[in-house]
């Protein structure tokens, strides 16, 4: 089975006080994969089996088959049915490498994926509030995060232009999944805004 993290693009990594942090990867996304109407759950189990085997549970984090639940009054009794939103429709969220793409696209029953702009080229992601909707549509929630800096914390940056330098956290921004930190810079106290994922605590 693969993991169950929740969310779109932020997963959580467990910190040494046993809290969550923010671990956000931008490569990580979610894409659609078409499969024979009808076999949605058995690709799923199909999937998920090929990603346990063949370890790529680095690069494929979830598989989902968009539900969504519905009442029914059948014989006098209200009942709750859950029905396919997407028939022929598979969400995977995973990185796209070269070999996550073969993993996913040569599993049996899917027959390619929604988005590839031309042969030999790797589809396209859903964009960010695609999937919000479909995830709240089916229940799934975007965590909360539980945020591991705050005002007056000393930063290392550890990706990106400022790669090495380290700075004083002055603003955060859950919202956006970014801060502020003021960066010396040829001496000067420079303000810079950084992804979480760009900084570790120092």
């Amino acid at each position: 089975m693969v993991e169950e993290t929740q969310g779109a693009d932020v997963g959580t990594v467990a910190t040494e006080n046993g809290g969550l942090e923010a671990a956000v990867d931008p490569d990580r996304k979610w894409y659609v994969i078409h499969t024979y109407s009808g076999y949605e759950n058995k690709v799923k189990a199909n999937l998920e089996r090929r990603i346990k085997s063949m370890n790529m549970q680095d690069f494929v984090y979830r598989v989902l088959v968009p539900m969504d639940k519905e009442v029914e009054f059948k014989d006098g009794k209200r009942k709750e049915v859950e029905k396919k939103v997407y028939p022929g429709y598979v969400l995977v969220e995973m990185k796209m490498t070269d070999g996550s793409w073969y993993v996913v696209r040569n599993t049996q029953g899917v027959t390619g994926f929604v988005g590839s702009p031309g042969a030999g080229e790797k589809p396209l992601p859903l964009v960010e509030k695609e999937v919000k909707t479909i995830l709240k549509q089916m229940g799934i929630e975007t965590p909360k995060l539980k945020i591991d800096f705050k005002k007056g914390d000393r930063v290392k940056v550890t990706s990106g232009p400022f790669f090495d330098f380290t700075g004083t956290v002055d603003d955060i921004d859950p919202q956006k999944e970014k801060l502020r930190a003021f960066i010396s810079i040829f001496g000067r106290e420079t303000p810079v805004e950084l992804e979480f994922y760009q900084v570790e605590k120092v």
